[in-house]
């Protein structure tokens, strides 16, 4: 299980062949990397599930290959497509891969083992990540200068950046805290899977997300993929292009996780440092789990924030696949209680 969504296997993948299983999305979220907080946001679940359906439909029809079967209607037993069902999903069909265990030494990772386990159906270990603008203390502000992602000036400017062309990154996936690689530190994490490949499928599902995103009237900022390595091949998995994965904007308002991050921020600062100062900890002690150097732990939400957050991620899926799935304010009215927080 994730810390947002369950894991359900059918049957196991093999060496040389795909297992079969599902994701069962829940209503809770997380920020910070810390997992499951206090709250749940109604919902969510279903909107995250939903959306990534869509998703994976366009890459689909764009000729991207995913691990993606369909959705599951509640009592039912097949996957079909999103349109087969009038009510929300929480049950996404997926190919199944091998994930082995990556052992390690406080912060040292062993991907040697990780790949000697995997053989060449696995999931790759890799985050792949797109940038399309570049917000208000990003980090990659401190990774990049302007002009060495085509923009001008040496200094970056205070306010979001759009960039001349999305920028790919790659990030650790299963350490304790994941760091940006170099180009050749992610193709010797990658094993059989080139990150010239990993690179051309992350922009072609940026191009497929951009688009949708543009077509029903949202801004998508960035986002990230994972991906299975199988046949030879790189597969598109986990899942794409919702509020959780990628940043959307709708008439410059952040309508995805971004808000109740920024929300944590303004009124848990002390949780929010002491979060901060935990990751520097451990790095400096080369400790592989930060959450146990955390000196506090995160309040829940006020009952009209999470009703704020549940009505944004709902009404912003009913908007991104322009159907009424769900039973939501319009999206300039969830988008108007989510400035007035």
């Amino acid at each position: 299980m994730t810390s947002v969504k369950e894991f359900r296997v059918e049957e196991a993948a093999t060496g040389d062949a795909l297992g079969r299983g599902s994701f069962v999305f829940t209503d809770a979220y997380s920020v910070f990397d810390w997992g499951r907080m206090p709250d749940a946001i109604p919902g969510k679940g279903a909107a995250l599930c939903a959306m990534g359906a869509r998703n994976f439909e366009l890459l689909d029809a764009a000729g991207v290959p995913t691990h993606y079967r369909g959705v599951v209607a509640e009592g039912a037993d097949d996957p079909v497509d999103l349109d087969g069902v009038t009510d929300p999903p929480t049950e996404m069909a997926i190919d199944l891969t091998r994930v082995p265990d990556l052992p390690h030494e406080g912060r040292d990772y062993d991907y040697e083992t990780y790949h000697e386990a995997a053989g060449e159906n696995y999931l790759v270990p890799l985050e792949i990540v797109f940038r399309n603008s570049v917000p208000e203390g990003s980090s990659l502000r401190t990774r990049y200068t302007p002009e060495q992602v085509g923009l001008e000036g040496r200094e970056w400017p205070d306010e979001a950046v759009s960039l001349p062309e999305p920028l790919v990154e790659f990030s650790t996936k299963y350490e304790e805290s994941d760091r940006y690689l170099s180009r050749e530190e992610a193709d010797a994490i990658a094993g059989h899977a080139s990150v010239a490949d990993l690179e051309t499928v992350a922009r072609r599902v940026n191009d497929v997300v951009t688009e949708r995103a543009e077509e029903q009237g949202f801004a998508h900022e960035d986002g990230k993929i994972e991906c299975l390595f199988f046949d030879g091949e790189v597969r598109v998995a986990d899942v794409v292009g919702t509020f959780d994965e990628n940043r959307f904007a709708f008439d410059g308002q952040a309508v995805s996780k971004e808000v109740v991050r920024q929300y944590h921020k303004r009124t848990q600062s002390a949780w929010v440092t002491a979060v901060r100062t935990a990751k520097r900890d451990a790095k400096e002690r080369g400790v592989a789990d930060w959450r146990d150097l955390c000196e506090r732990d995160p309040e829940p939400l006020d009952s009209s924030v999470v009703g704020v957050a549940s009505d944004l991620y709902r009404a912003g899926a009913n908007r991104y696949l322009d159907r009424d799935l769900f039973d939501a304010p319009e999206m300039d009215d969830a988008v108007k209680a989510v400035r007035e927080l």
